[in-house]
């Protein structure tokens, strides 16, 4: 089965209930991450997520079929969750496949996010065909598209929002929709709202809630880091502390501008962004240099370790909060050594 960022919502859970393998790929990776998860809750039991890197299947391809067919401690349903890159899980898959159709048992259900990959790929085509695997394509949303996304996610929690409100919220998560979903979501629990008692919101209660971007302090920081500029790395790290960042807040700058990243990397294109496309992935005119120059540092295999860096950082700090401001300082460290490391 094969389906686009168009018909997944109308036949989502058609695909969960038949089919035990999903891939997700395309350009725009947070739709694709989006799109995985609201797939996970419609399985019939989800259970426990195992989760996979796609070096970890690329370096041992049988892993994937031994994960999938064991049960966890307690016996309990699972899924398996693989963040890969490219063609880094079309081994795994191939032996998952091969050994299943030779008899070798059932096995729960597998979620492959593959960044920079699309349905061209050769991942895909071995899948596309089959009754029971799921590829699925998102191609970068439009404003209006992410705006009325939005106000779905909206509904669905209980919010009413405006037009122009909810295009202010798609606008700050640049278009990603994850972001986007994590507003709405504080904005309901801000209102005390639900379906059940919906409320509606105005600008007032969005700036109450609304996370911190870029631009109130945390794009030096990002641009020092992904840059793996060495000289402005320390100096940001001091400010960050005395100025009191939130480490949740500044990572998730991070993981915006890395979601950016992921959308220059998927155009399929070996030029770098024009000015024209940078605005309309959101970048405004003065962070442009920046952003060019981080698309040329962090791409490919990279850019995916860069992604999985980020969230293990990001369940370090919900682990750890008490040492949570650390914790980041040393993990952007040596995300700014990588970089520098061209």
């Amino acid at each position: 089965m094969k389906l686009t960022n168009r018909d997944f919502a109308g036949k989502a859970r058609t695909a969960a209930r038949d089919c035990g393998i999903f891939f997700f790929c395309g350009p725009d990776e947070a739709g694709a991450s989006a799109a995985a998860n609201e797939l996970v809750a419609m399985l019939a039991e989800p259970g426990e997520r195992v989760e996979l890197s796609g070096a970890e299947l690329r370096a041992d391809p049988a892993r994937l079929g031994d994960e999938a067919r064991s049960t966890s401690l307690f016996g309990d349903a699972r899924h398996i969750w693989v963040r890969a890159s490219g063609e880094e899980a079309l081994g795994a898959l191939e032996t998952l496949i091969a050994t299943a159709e030779a008899g070798g048992g059932a096995a729960c259900p597998v979620v492959v996010v593959a960044t920079a990959a699309t349905d061209k790929s050769r991942t895909a085509k071995l899948l596309e065909s089959r009754g029971d695997a799921l590829v699925a394509m998102f191609h970068p949303p439009d404003l209006a598209a992410v705006t009325q996304a939005v106000r779905t996610l909206g509904d669905g929690a209980g919010v009413h929002l405006d037009t122009a409100l909810a295009e202010r919220i798609a606008r700050a998560a640049n278009l990603d929709v994850r972001l986007a979903g994590s507003e709405v979501e504080k904005l309901a629990l801000y209102l005390d709202a639900s379906p059940q008692a919906p409320r509606r919101a105005d600008s007032e209660s969005l700036d109450a809630v609304g996370a911190p971007c870029e631009d109130d302090g945390f794009a030096p920081l990002v641009d020092a880091v992904l840059a793996g500029d060495a000289a402005r790395l320390g100096p940001e790290l001091h400010r960050m502390k005395e100025v009191g960042l939130n480490p949740v807040g500044t990572l998730l700058a991070f993981e915006r501008r890395a979601a950016l990243l992921a959308k220059i990397a998927g155009r399929g294109s070996n030029r770098p962004p024009d000015k024209g496309e940078l605005q309309r992935l959101g970048v405004f005119w003065r962070d442009q240099q920046a952003v060019l120059q981080q698309a040329a540092i962090w791409r490919g295999p990279r850019l995916a370790r860069l992604a999985d860096r980020l969230v293990d950082l990001h369940r370090r700090l919900f682990a750890d909060n008490q040492a949570a401001e650390l914790l980041l300082s040393q993990g952007l460290t040596e995300i700014a050594r990588q970089a520098a490391r061209r």
